[in-house]
Formats: structure tokens, sequence, C-alpha cells
């Protein structure tokens, strides 16, 4: 986990720099085509009647509609640069790799970066509209916590969510799905000014009682060879039970949804003082 940290934080830093120059220059460049576009349709108002090359050259190139077509597509261009620096912060937000011992911080920030990096899953598919993911967000303190490893747990919860919405739909038509929408709710709150929690809960098919009570040993899935180790919800137990000293319990009934809820105190104390 702390190698793949280092290469999404690595990966991240590493685009960050050309695209915030390339983000900085398109600002400049609509700038510029402005001045050139406002400049010529000076000239076209004051001379309205070029002669016959100026007018036949216009016509090949489509000067018109490069004249309306041209600030869309820098603003468009804008738009997708604006939209990948999003991306690049969840990651490093994801990571957290420069926050290797206890920090207070923002689990909300911790969670929105987790369902950026998620969003192509979310969104909606040929064979399905897109789940409906919805945050009911509390006030919460800054918790001091392994924010990394934090997210990681709220990346393995997530990510089986989508799975389970995903396998309940195999049967479903497009239209039966839309009739009773995929969700994924997130709720977060304050427990006796001591803890916080966090709650994930879908309206998949459910997780079976003696399937449930394996969740969270090393290595046990069901899923086929090659689809899944076993070992997701195994580490994001230990990180809440060992590293943070909290609790991780999953809810689940059959044809009901499954929900995970996660404890944690506010204030930790080091792994030093405990020992």
């Amino acid at each position: 986990m702390a190698a793949l940290g280092q290469l999404v934080a690595g990966v991240a830093h590493e685009i960050n720099n050309p695209l915030n120059f390339i983000h900085a220059n398109l600002s400049h460049m609509e700038d510029y085509t402005q001045i050139f576009l406002d400049f010529l349709e000076l000239y076209q108002k004051n001379y309205p009647n070029p002669v016959d090359e100026i007018q036949e050259e216009a016509e090949d190139v489509h000067l018109e509609f490069v004249q309306s077509d041209v600030i869309k597509t820098i603003a468009s261009m804008k738009t997708g640069t604006k939209r990948i620096r999003e991306i690049v912060l969840s990651l490093r937000t994801f990571s957290r790799i420069d926050e290797a011992e206890f920090k207070a911080v923002d689990l909300h920030e911790g969670i929105d970066s987790t369902i950026m990096i998620l969003q192509h899953r979310l969104k909606a598919q040929p064979e399905r509209p897109k789940i409906q993911l919805i945050r009911e967000y509390d006030k919460l303190p800054l918790v001091e916590c392994y924010s990394g490893q934090l997210n990681q747990v709220f990346m393995n919860i997530l990510a089986n969510a989508i799975e389970a919405l995903e396998e309940s739909n195999a049967n479903l038509t497009y239209q039966q799905i839309e009739d009773n929408p995929n969700q994924i709710i997130i709720r977060t709150s304050v427990i006796d000014s001591k803890f916080v929690e966090i709650s994930i809960a879908d309206n998949g098919p459910g997780i079976p009682e003696e399937i449930r009570q394996n969740i969270f040993d090393p290595f046990f899935t069901t899923k086929p060879v090659g689809k899944g180790t076993g070992m997701g919800l195994s580490i994001s137990y230990q990180i809440i039970t060992e590293k943070h000293q909290g609790q991780l319990k999953c809810f689940s009934e059959v044809g009901q949804g499954t929900k995970f809820v996660i404890q944690i105190p506010i204030y930790q104390t080091s792994p030093e003082k405990r020992e």
C-alpha cells in the first residue's frame, strides 16, 4: 500500500507541473485569440468588400465557422484541463504519502477524493443508468489519523459496493434499474464528542449471513479466480482496528443491501505512547 501511495503521489506530481503550464497558457491563448477576432471583425466592418482572392480564401477555410467556434474550442479545452487538475488533486489527496504519521485532517476531503477517482464507475453505462451517490455529511472536526490508509479503506468499501450493485444488475433491463435506481449513501456523524462514524450503504443484493461472518478474514473471497485477492476488507479491518483503535462492522440482509460502519476516535495516541 505504501508503494502504491508513492506511485500515485509521484505520477500526480509529475502530471501536475505540465498540466498547470498548459492550463495557464490556455487562458493567455483565449485572450490573444479574442484580440485577433476583434481585429478581424473591425477589418470586415471597414472593408466589407475584399478582393476576390481574400473572399475565396475565406470561403475555402470556412472563416465564418472558425470565428464562431474557436473560442468555444478553447473554452472546452480549459474545461478538460480543469477536470484533469481536479483528478490530480484527488490523487494527491488520496495518497497522502507525505503524511506518514498521525495528522488532523478533514475526512470529507478524503472521501470526496476517493469518489472522484471512482467517478468513471459511477457514471451511466450503456447497460445501466448512473449509480446515485448520496452524501449526508455532518459537521466533523479534524480527525487525527493515518489519512492515506483511511482513504484506502474508503476505496475498498466503495469499490465493493459498486461491484455488488453491478452484479445485482446482471439480469435486469435498463428500465428496471432506472425504476429502482442503484444507490450508495455515505453518512458521517460525531458520536459522544469522542468518535466519528462513517457509514457506507448500498441497496444491492445483500450478503448472506454465512458469508458475512467471514468477510474480514484474510484471503476470503467469493469472486472468481483472478477477480479478487480477498485482502481488501481484511486490510481495511486491520487499518481501522489496529492502526486507529476503532471499529469496522458490516450489516447486511439479503435483498436489502449492505452497510459498512466505521468508527474511529477523533484524537489518537501515537503508537509509541500506546506501547
